[in-house]
Parts: structure tokens; sequence; C-alpha cells
């Protein structure tokens, strides 16, 4: 994206400046903002962000000090601990700055419910930072479906090998159910939110199934707070019973699974596993004319489709690149950049929705409760009309 005379440049407040602050400097490479504000208590944070930014953003301790202060801001990326999302964002839409919300949208469905309401209330620019809908491996798979190779869509399955879990997710705060209700919502939502688009349609019921299956036989405990996930990221951690320092609380699971029933007569299931050697996603979509699946999830990687009756054909009948996203989703997210940008200056339609990041955090919070409670099958509460229809015609404007 450029920036044109006529185009206003976003002022853009960072809130948060812990692992996924890395994507303030896709700001000023969309030439519609600039980034003017770091906002995280801890100054060390701070200047580590400021380091990788062409600007020199004032810094403040937190969003409330921000507002106080009254500075310039047109639109701010949320990029706190996900339990403080509501908390952080909620004012600031009442203030009227736009808002980049980063995935999950919120731990709990109620606080999900109120981070809409009061983007309705204020008709302020909410968007969730959902960036897998800006995959190549999802975009693909989407217009695959689209054009109606596999005819009418039928079950989705998802296979998701989370291979650098322990050091991402069982070091820190992630691995509390306190601070993120579990790994089936804080990383699952994320492909819900993907099965929810490629299947048109939302989930209503539910049974989740799983458990803390191997990090809790490793002992080696270590409060992590004064470091960074570079300082203990290593492909050598390995195999995961060998993992050392811990975060000295872990309560969520690292093996888990869902069964969804959505809206639309479609079947979905999903499942992680925290300690798999490799990390990736795997997707299989099945229609009523054929079937398609991908095989690695970034560049280099392909979509198989199968449309025609045989015994085992692994080449499949069509093949599709995956292209870009070479390190993974930085490409996906300089899109998702751009596009809030310009969603915020300009409104109109966007390939995210604040409902479907709710309604992807409705379905694994009912989930994981239902995980926690012997699998029994739980209904997923749907989101208040008036509120929904505030963003349909959004979308529409």
């Amino acid at each position: 994206m450029t920036n044109s005379p006529t185009t206003p440049v976003a002022r853009v407040a960072v809130i948060g400046c812990g692992a996924r602050a890395a994507i303030a400097t896709h700001v000023a490479s969309t030439g519609a903002g600039i980034v003017t504000a770091l906002v995280d208590p801890d100054p060390t944070a701070r200047e580590r962000t400021a380091a990788r930014l062409a600007e020199k953003p004032a810094h403040f301790s937190d969003a409330a000090e921000l507002l106080r202060a009254g500075t310039e801001i047109t639109a701010a990326l949320v990029l706190t601990p996900d339990d403080t999302h509501a908390e952080v964002a909620i004012p600031l839409l009442e203030a009227g700055i736009a808002v980049f919300l980063e995935k999950p949208i919120t731990i709990t469905t109620a606080d999900a419910d109120r981070v809409l309401a009061a983007a309705a209330r204020s008709n302020t620019p909410l968007y969730v930072g959902h960036n897998m809908r800006h995959m190549s491996v999802v975009t693909t798979m989407r217009d695959i479906i689209g054009r109606g190779e596999i005819g009418d869509v039928k079950a989705i399955w998802c296979r998701h090998f989370v291979g650098h879990g322990g050091d991402f997710y069982f070091k820190d705060w992630h691995a509390e159910r306190a601070h993120g209700t579990g790994l089936l919502l804080q990383k699952g939502a994320h492909d819900i939110d993907v099965i929810h688009w490629l299947a048109g349609a939302y989930t209503t019921r539910v049974t989740g199934m799983g458990g803390l299956t191997l990090y809790d036989q490793v002992t080696d405990r270590r409060d992590n707070s004064d470091r960074t996930m570079s300082d203990w990221y290593s492909e050598e951690n390995w195999p995961p019973l060998a993992q050392r320092e811990l975060n000295p609380t872990i309560d969520v699971e690292d093996l888990s699974m869902v069964q969804m029933q959505l809206e639309s007569g479609v079947y979905a299931s999903y499942q992680q596993c925290h300690y798999t050697p490799d990390y990736w996603r795997n997707y299989t979509v099945i229609g009523t004319e054929g079937r398609l699946e991908n095989f690695g999830d970034t560049a280099g990687g392909v979509i198989r489709v199968w449309n025609r009756r045989s015994g085992y054909r692994p080449e499949g009948d069509i093949e599709y690149p995956i292209l870009g996203d070479d390190d993974g989703h930085g490409d996906a997210d300089l899109r998702t950049i751009a596009e809030f940008l310009d969603f915020a200056a300009h409104g109109g339609t966007t390939a995210t929705s604040p409902v479907a990041a709710r309604n992807a955090v409705a379905t694994a919070v009912a989930a994981t409760e239902s995980l926690r409670s012997g699998s029994v099958p739980r209904e997923v509460p749907p989101l208040d009309p008036t509120i929904a229809s505030h963003f349909d015609r959004r979308a529409l404007s």
C-alpha cells in the first residue's frame, strides 16, 4: 500500500512490546501509518521495540497514561497478554481510537462480547488480527472451495503439530489457565476461525477431550519473567521430556481435540499436540465432489485436490503451490497490518471479522469446558444479534 496526498497517515500506538511487537515494523512499510507511541510497563521491552523502528516514538508505561497525555493517536495495535485485551481495548475504543486487537480477541466469551459491545456503542473501528486469513495456504484452500472444485463442503479436519510447544507455551504465562484459559483457546482459536471461514458457518455444539500428558512430568522449573523467548528457544531442546526451566505453574493441556457441529450441517474436528518433532498444520476439507489437503503450510508446500474415484493416489488430481510466508506468517502479518490501517481510515469490508473472532473464542471456551468436564457436549452461546448486526452494517458501509 502506498500513501497518497489525500490519504490520512495513521498515528499508531503499539501497546505491548513483547513477542508480537515485531509486527509494528510493518506500519511504516504500508505507507499508511507511523508509530508514534510505545506502551509497556517494562522500559527494556520498549527500548527493544524502538530499536526495530525507523520512527522515534514517545514512551508510556500503560494505556491509561497514554490517554491522559493527550498524545495524538488515531490507531492502536493492542499486543498485550491475552487476559488483558478487554481492559486495554475498551477504553481505547471508547476514546474513538481504531483498535487492532491481537488474536485471540480475549480469553472468555463474556470479555469478547464486552469488547464488541464497546466497539458497537462507540462506532469505532475494531479489527482482530487473525493473520491466518491472509496466509497463502488458507486463501488458496478458500479459492479452491469457492470455485466449486470439491463441491459443497461437508467436513473439515485440522491436525496441528505444535513442534515448538514446549518453548512457545510452557515456559511463560501461556502455561497457566488464569492467563489464557487453555491452549485449545490460545492456539486453537486461530484454526477454529479458519475452519469457520472455509465452511462459511459458525459452530453451535462441541465436544472436547484432552489432558496434560507430558510436560507435567518435567520437574525442572523456573520463573522466566526476567527473560524473553529468544533467551530460551532452541530446536536443540529435544526430546520433550528433556526440556528445562518450564514455568513453575503448568495447568493447561498439552494434547487436546474438539469435535464441532456447525450451523450449516458441516462437521469439523481440530487436534493439537505440543510435543511433536515437526511444526505445521494439516487441513483436510471434504466436499460432495472431492477433497483437498495441504502438505506443508508455508512456501514450498502444496495443496492437492482429489476429484475422481480411485484407490490410493498420493499425487492427487490437481496440485496448487503454497506461495510466500517463507518464515511462517511474515507476509500475512504485513497484509494484516495494511488491511487494518486501510480499514481504520476508510472502513469497508475486511478478510477478518470481529464477530468471527468472537465466535472462534466462544467455540474454544465451550470446547475447553467440555474437555474439563468429562467430554460432556456443550452448546456455543450465540452473539447478541443487535451487536452482530452493527458489524454486518459496518462491513457493508
